[in-house]
């Protein structure tokens, strides 16, 4: 299931054109070693809060704290806090990252992201809590101890489609993993795409 997310999240990258990608909350660097992989990726920075992870991340990357490539950086950094040199990326990631804030900090994430850095392409993974069930999981148990909230598919769109109306952007949305009538799939994706200034809605 992991490697469907992340190969998923890269597919649409790629289709969306984009050369200068940000991984917000890049932990280990799964995705960021993706990335790499791909020559359309011209310019790669991924950033976390978490030491231990970002350490993770280059050396699975082979970087050199001290002597980072200028196509791909992994650095220290929030995506609560809006960061001038992160602004303006044809695109941001944010993968099963949202889930282990507090919702009532959420807002700041919103306005850090979609406001301040505004990337063209932003997507964002989150747990589908209606297909838990079909995970053998009890009611009300969470699938990381570390989650502070898992969305159904309702919440999940009312959140995004407020972000999005917020920050002129557009919105659709992705299944991901095995689709289930009833309880959707175990992943579900936002896709937001900003409006141009010369845009209308």
């Amino acid at each position: 299931m992991h490697d469907e997310r992340l190969d998923t999240v890269v597919q649409h990258l790629l289709e969306s054109n984009a050369s200068q990608v940000l991984d917000l909350g890049c932990g280990g660097g799964e995705l960021l070693q993706r990335l790499v992989k791909q020559g359309q990726f011209e310019r790669i920075i991924g950033i976390d809060i978490d030491e231990v992870s970002l350490g993770q991340a280059r050396r699975a990357l082979g970087l050199d704290l001290l002597d980072e490539s200028s196509r791909i950086q992994v650095r220290y950094g929030s995506f609560e806090e809006a960061d001038a040199q992160l602004h303006g990326f044809d695109a941001a990631t944010l993968v099963e990252t949202i889930e282990h804030i507090n919702p009532g900090r959420l807002s700041r994430v919103e306005i850090a992201v979609f406001g301040g850095m505004r990337p063209r392409v932003v997507l964002v993974t989150t747990p589908n809590v209606e297909y838990n069930v079909l995970h053998g999981m009890p009611p009300g148990e969470k699938r990381h101890p570390d989650h502070r909230f898992e969305w159904s598919r309702a919440r999940f769109r009312q959140w995004a489609r407020g972000v999005a109306e917020r920050n002129r952007y557009r919105v659709s949305f992705i299944d991901i993993g095995d689709y289930d009538p009833q309880y959707g799939s175990s992943t579900q994706m936002a896709r937001f795409v900003a409006i141009a200034s010369n845009e209308n809605n």
